[in-house]
């Protein structure tokens, strides 16, 4: 649990808010689970969001048994603070519930790394960063071309400054594809199955769980076509799963 303090700093309504976290951590204490993920849900509906109330909304769920809706405010924490360790220890935790383990197509491995270097930072911090070292290789050039500056510490500076901005903006870039234009999915129904078309009269390829994770792909109706993790690929209803 994550404690009240955070939460002071909500803008209009602070008081109301901050009552309604103590009260919903108050039945999370007492073990009523259910009752504080309705008062954290409500917290919600009106207007308040943070990291530290998804995150406690997640462990409310998954006290439940709830593995899906677990995960599914546990990713949505750390898209808000992809820093803190106790949200992606208790993301990784509800992720080894999940009753079905896809199989098949093994995760790809640049994909992982590149996962693996953004995921603790921030955007905010990755676009700064880009920014700066874009300037810095903008000076380094205006001291060898501007000044006329050509000794081999210039050329060098030239060369690693345009290396590191380079890097830095592909990183920027991947992190905001991934995490905010690519729309994500977890399952959270008890039963999801995955069809072949957007239809419940298609072939169902498998049987989805509770703490998946998909990418939307597109959508027809009341279906969606989703890629999990695995790049296994089908069509799910979408009031079975919820977008992160």
């Amino acid at each position: 649990m994550i404690g009240l303090a955070a939460m002071l700093a909500a803008p209009a309504g602070a008081a109301e808010v901050a009552e309604a976290f103590r009260q919903a951590n108050a039945r999370y204490e007492a073990r009523d689970f259910a009752g504080a993920a309705g008062a954290y849900e409500d917290i919600l509906k009106s207007g308040t969001a943070s990291a530290q109330l998804y995150y406690n909304l997640g462990n409310a769920y998954f006290k439940q048994g709830d593995v899906g809706r677990a995960v599914l405010n546990y990713l949505r924490a750390q898209r808000l603070d992809p820093r803190d360790e106790d949200i992606r220890h208790n993301l990784e935790f509800a992720r080894q519930f999940a009753r079905v383990k896809m199989e098949g197509v093994e995760l790809n491995p640049i994909s992982s790394f590149f996962a693996s270097l953004v995921g603790p930072v921030r955007l905010n911090l990755l676009a700064w960063t880009s920014s700066a070292l874009f300037a810095l290789f903008c000076a380094m050039l205006a001291i060898r071309y501007g000044l006329g500056f050509r000794g081999g510490w210039v050329r060098l500076g030239v060369v690693a400054a345009l290396v590191l901005a380079t890097a830095a903006a592909g990183l920027t870039t991947y992190k905001y594809r991934t995490e905010y234009l690519t729309r994500r999915v977890v399952v959270v129904a008890d039963e999801s199955p995955v069809y072949n078309g957007p239809t419940a009269n298609a072939d169902v390829e498998f049987q989805g769980a509770p703490g998946l994770v998909a990418e939307v792909l597109g959508e027809s109706g009341a279906y969606l076509n989703v890629l999990f993790e695995n790049k296994r690929r089908g069509w799910v209803r979408r009031d079975l799963v919820a977008e992160v």
